[in-house]
């Protein structure tokens, strides 16, 4: 496994990607909270956001993964407001493949914030050498999360059958994939 040094991915002179730390937790905990109702439509973990400490140990699960190179959870960061996620939810590392998945703040949206933030991630795990296949996975039914996949560059490569598991229901998914090759970037 590359190593590289990614505690904090700077985007723009506004938005930087700061790498999930414990520090972080109740403002984290305090916008998934926020978020939860908008959030539900298109995720399952949501509900299971009982409490603060809650979120705390699922931090400390993610730093230990990053710490690993087998995910990685950043956090959105608008000057110095966090506005969302944008994460490897999973690593392959011998297969040089990240599954990537985020969400922002309902308020933050259509701002191009998330499309600037995921170009940037891109680009610094290609550079690194660690991934080179980066794959989007969403319900056919998220046309947000759809367009932002298109919009980036990301082109579908399918669509899986009953995939996800939703508020007791299962759900078509789209699933996207970018190659970067860095020696062609």
């Amino acid at each position: 496994m590359t190593l590289c040094n990614d505690a904090v991915i700077a985007v723009d002179d506004h938005i930087r990607l700061q790498a999930i730390d414990e520090r972080f937790v109740p403002e984290l905990h305090q916008l998934v909270v926020k978020n939860r109702a908008f959030l539900q439509q298109s995720l399952d973990w949501p509900q299971h956001v009982t409490d603060e400490a809650a979120s705390r140990q699922n931090a400390i699960g993610n730093v230990m993964l990053h710490q690993r190179g087998y995910g990685k959870m950043f956090l959105i960061f608008v000057d110095e407001q966090m506005v969302g996620v944008l994460s490897f939810n999973l690593i392959e590392p011998q297969n040089k493949t990240g599954y990537i998945g985020y969400w922002i703040d309902e308020s933050w949206q259509g701002k191009g914030i998330l499309s600037r933030a995921l170009n940037a991630f891109v680009a610094f795990y290609s550079k690194a050498g660690i991934v080179r296949r980066f794959v989007i996975k969403c319900r056919v039914a998220n046309l947000e999360s759809n367009r932002v996949a298109l919009r980036n560059g990301f082109v579908l490569e399918g669509c899986l059958r009953q995939a996800e598991f939703l508020n007791g229901e299962y759900h078509d998914q789209n699933i996207y994939a970018r190659i970067v090759d860095p020696t062609s970037e």
